[in-house]
């Protein structure tokens, strides 16, 4: 995909090199169907993302925290395993299905960007939870007793002490929910309606008609952008290690 992208040769000569050019780049920047489509991806994800990194954050806290009883704990942890571990084409059958009968009672379930973010939320709350959690649970219970024998409130102890080593794992979390709802197909094509066509939908859509080098660029330039945020994921705890290192 990488090399047809800067490949001078047509769709139909797109298996012979002609030479190199960034004319589907050009292309693919001016196309006001793929900035539309790019525009939606990013809102959805945004969006999606705030949402499950706060829900995610403050499951996993009550998670780690509360004194749950060891039934509740264990069906907790079934719940959250289920998202992850269920195909994608199966969470948007149950979510289409979800959505019709709630339209029944309300409009706002209607097929479209608001059912995207729904959709999105869903499964990336689990994976933002697993991330936070095991942060989480790398700050021992001695971090907690020191602050309390130094007098420490439980504001200040969850801002000065906790907050400052659970970032990482937050940030980790947000950014592996918004990798996910970027790049997911299957769960947005069942959940997507007029006017909120995705990027991964518009490649689909393109790739049926057959492939051109514009659609080489766009998968190129979607599999670059979500490299550069694993990067950035990778290198956030490090750097934070780093900071705290005396």
């Amino acid at each position: 995909v990488a090399w047809r992208s800067v490949n001078a040769a047509g769709a139909r000569e797109s298996n012979a090199w002609k030479g190199f050019t960034l004319r589907w780049y050009q292309e693919m920047f001016a196309n006001e169907a793929i900035a539309d489509a790019a525009m939606r991806s990013l809102i959805v994800a945004t969006v999606s993302t705030v949402i499950a990194t706060i829900a995610g954050t403050l499951l996993a806290i009550g998670l780690a925290k509360a004194p749950w009883p060891q039934w509740l704990r264990k069906g907790s942890d079934l719940a959250l395993t289920v998202p992850v571990v269920t195909p994608d084409i199966v969470i948007g059958i149950a979510l289409i299905t979800g959505f019709v009968i709630l339209r029944q009672f309300s409009p706002m379930f209607e097929t479209g960007m608001t059912t995207m973010v729904i959709a999105h939320v869903t499964f990336e709350i689990a994976f933002v939870t697993l991330v936070v959690r095991s942060r989480l649970a790398l700050i021992g219970k001695e971090q907690w007793e020191a602050a309390r024998d130094l007098y420490c409130s439980t504001a200040g102890l969850w801002w000065r002490v906790i907050l400052p080593q659970l970032w990482p794992g937050i940030l980790a979390g947000a950014g592996l929910a918004f990798i996910l709802s970027v790049d997911d197909f299957m769960v947005s094509f069942f959940v997507s309606g007029p006017g909120s066509t995705t990027l991964p939908i518009h490649i689909y859509g393109q790739m049926r008609m057959g492939l051109s080098p514009t659609v080489h660029a766009l998968s190129t330039a979607v599999i670059a952008a979500t490299l550069a945020i694993l990067l950035l994921i990778a290198l956030a705890p490090r750097r934070a290690t780093l900071r705290s290192t005396p």
